[in-house]
């Protein structure tokens, strides 16, 4: 990896340091193209001890799984990782993408935002305290881990129906409860003990909640990126979005049609991937005059 790639323009500039954001750096720099990666140190997954529905890699730490990648990304010289956080993205006169860091500022032809979500739980004391390990969203990454044991259902509406319906199989039991209906949580003995605005108390292996997510990131509303009424960046099967020359990949941006992403890390490294395969595409189509 070279220790600094002529500024002030790259090919592309790809923003995000999670499973999106270094695939599309990897395959990138896999096709030659001058690539900058910021990494803002911050992620979605960033309090989970343990990743799972990934093959060859269940069980994995999201903090390893990073380092794997960026590891990986040293090998190719088209590639620069830089812990730095982007600040603004705005056009030049050029059609180029002017990116301003904590560090600088370049310019590029291209961007990729693979900047991710950010959770916002319901709003019960203790329940941040044990996100991403007692407490947990998602069936299909943490569900399997409550085999046989009892977990509560923190939601409501058709959504806690069907969350219901997909831990059932799974558990032991689902203690169904409304949000209003828990005044605080802790953590206790591996588990949780959730009081009750009545009063009541129930204690439950671990916590399923319907969390609301929103963008971790300003860039798509500074470049004008449509979003979907999910809150997400709306791109197209290949992963374009509303603004020529911008990519997305990641749980933060999904087609128009889908009610929402898929939230998974295999599912963000293959949208990572489609999003860059595309950049590379329609960068070799402008260096021939066709886009």
């Amino acid at each position: 990896m070279r220790n600094s790639i002529p500024l002030p323009d790259v090919d592309a500039v790809v923003i995000g340091g999670g499973p999106a954001g270094l695939q599309a750096g990897l395959t990138l720099a896999r096709m030659h193209r001058r690539t900058v990666l910021f990494d803002s140190g911050r992620y979605r997954n960033e309090t989970v001890a343990h990743s799972h529905n990934l093959l060859t890699n269940d069980g994995r730490s999201p903090a390893e799984l990073r380092r794997i990648g960026r590891e990986e990304l040293s090998a190719y010289d088209d590639v620069e990782v830089r812990d730095d956080e982007v600040m603004t993205i705005e056009k030049d006169g050029d059609g180029r993408f002017v990116v301003t860091t904590s560090g600088g500022s370049l310019r590029a032809r291209s961007v990729v935002l693979a900047t991710g979500m950010r959770d916002v739980l319901p709003a019960i004391p203790g329940l941040a305290e044990a996100w991403g390990r007692e407490v947990a969203q998602c069936p299909f990454c943490h569900g399997h881990e409550y085999a046989g044991r009892v977990v509560a259902l923190l939601a409501d509406g058709e959504h806690a129906r069907l969350l219901e319906a997909m831990l059932r199989p799974i558990v032991a039991d689902v203690v169904a409860l409304s949000p209003g209906t828990v005044r605080k949580a802790r953590r206790a003995d591996g588990g949780m003990v959730l009081t009750l605005t009545d009063g009541g108390q129930r204690t439950v292996d671990g916590v399923f909640v319907a969390a609301t997510s929103h963008q971790s990131a300003p860039f798509a509303a500074q470049l004008g990126c449509r979003l979907t009424p999910s809150g997400g960046i709306e791109i197209d099967a290949m992963g374009r979005t509303s603004v020529p020359g911008v990519y997305a990949g990641g749980d933060l941006a999904h087609v128009a049609a889908a009610p929402g992403p898929l939230v998974s890390l295999a599912a963000a490294i293959a949208a990572g991937q489609l999003a860059a395969a595309t950049c590379v595409r329609e960068l070799a189509a402008r260096d021939l005059g066709d886009a």
